[in-house]
């Protein structure tokens, strides 16, 4: 059974940076997809960054691009968060699935969701 522990969450400035983490565990050989995903509230949830299991292939929300980088170490994925802006405020989620066609990150390519870690940005 796979399981997702997110960390890394927390209040910082606009302008600042976080660094969120994924701890992976009990996946095998057919869990090659992984991303995080957000909601604000209010919001409907929005798939921020998603990679391929070997780091190869990355897809990132227009709204993120420049500012976020999704990677993987082994068995955590690893979300850098630079130039924060208020409008990142939301709860995180890690979530990994299986490689298939279309968008990666909608959340319906993704079986397995972590409990999600709080960021908040203020100005």
């Amino acid at each position: 059974q796979v399981q997702l522990v997110e960390s890394g969450g927390g209040s910082v400035q606009a302008g600042g940076s976080l660094r969120l983490s994924c701890s992976i565990s009990g996946a095998d050989r057919y869990t090659n997809l992984m991303a995080w995903f957000r909601r604000a509230p209010g919001n409907e949830r929005e798939g921020v960054a998603a990679m391929d299991a070997a780091g190869m292939i990355t897809s990132y929300a227009d709204s993120v691009k420049g500012r976020f980088t999704i990677s993987r170490d082994k068995d955590t994925v690893w979300l850098q968060m630079n130039s924060l802006k208020v409008e990142d405020t939301a709860m995180y989620t890690c979530a990994v699935g299986q490689i298939r066609s279309g968008t990666w990150l909608a959340a319906d390519a993704y079986t397995t969701w972590g409990q999600g870690t709080q960021v908040t940005v203020s100005s």
